[in-house]
């Protein structure tokens, strides 16, 4: 049975679709389709049961499916062994943050596409947090604190970000001296988060309210420069609004814990060798650029 055959099997199964799967490999949905037709047909067994919503897992296609998975990791740790130093080939999924993703690690993607001529890099931007395993990605870069997860991380270099507002919200609303304060000033959020700080050697959690929300820091730079309230923004997010004078820092009494950027992959024992790249290039690219996040700290 052809290994790529396996793979795309294992894609649509996880993928929950044909359409879903043919997206995720870089193919098209005939191809998808062709490949499934031979695995079944060599089996004898119908592994997936069509339906107007995509393609779910038969009993026989739920049994299948875990041994495909192994077998195809098993093939895809073999070939790596035995490659040529340096080497890498096949397909790497990556997830990248929308906000900085393009003008920060975009570059050290290109150079491991120039160093792996026969690497497939596809990368998906965005500020939403995506399931990896569910959405198929070898690897995803995040930035700030990890939300506690079954996700295997590893930190590639320092992130720094602080609380920002515009004079003209100050003028109006005054300006916070301390974490507890928060609660009566409206926060910029992506979502529900909490911030952290600094109080001395303690750290001092903070629940913030407000009726802007956005998934894009660069909205929320935006909304904060307009006089919407509070955010608590990446360094290089605000260093243009900081250098203008349209933002400017508070609360630094209370500094931002330490934050950093990482590559998280899925649970498993061993990373690929293409992620271990990844990862170190990043870890080199962040050597190489000290300040990478901004000169306003």
């Amino acid at each position: 049975m052809d290994i790529e055959d396996l793979q795309t099997f294992v894609a649509v199964a996880d993928a929950g679709g044909v359409s879903a799967a043919a997206r995720r490999l870089g193919v098209s949905k005939s191809i998808v389709s062709r490949r499934l037709f031979r695995v079944e047909a060599e089996l004898g067994v119908q592994l997936l049961a069509r339906t107007t919503r995509g393609a779910a897992l038969t009993e026989a296609g739920i049994t299948f499916r875990d041994h495909a998975a192994r077998a195809s990791a098993e093939i895809d740790t073999a070939r790596e062994t035995i490659l040529p130093t340096g080497e890498l080939r096949g397909r790497l999924r990556v997830a990248m943050p929308l906000t900085f993703g393009p003008t920060h690690f975009a570059p050290v993607l290109a150079e491991m596409a120039h160093r792996h001529p026969q690497l497939h890099i596809h990368t998906s931007y965005s500020d939403r947090f995506v399931d990896l395993i569910a959405d198929g990605f070898d690897c995803a870069i995040r930035a700030g604190y990890l939300q506690d997860s079954n996700l295997i991380a590893k930190r590639v270099g320092p992130f720094h970000g602080k609380l920002v507002a515009s004079p003209d919200y100050i003028e109006a609303h005054g300006s916070p001296e301390t974490p507890d304060q928060l609660v009566t000033h409206q926060a910029l959020m992506q979502g529900t988060e909490t911030w952290q700080f600094m109080d001395g050697g303690k750290v001092v959690t903070v629940q913030p309210q407000g009726r802007f929300k956005a998934d894009s820091a660069t909205a929320l730079a935006a909304a904060a420069a307009a006089g919407l309230g509070i955010a608590w923004l990446a360094d290089c997010i605000t260093h243009d609004y900081v250098a203008s004078g349209a933002l400017v820092p508070i609360m630094t009494r209370y500094p931002v814990p330490p934050a950093a950027v990482y590559v998280v992959r899925p649970p498993g024992q061993h990373p690929t060798r293409k992620v271990r790249v990844l990862t170190e290039m990043l870890i080199e690219y962040f050597k190489r650029n000290p300040d990478l996040w901004g000169l306003d700290r």
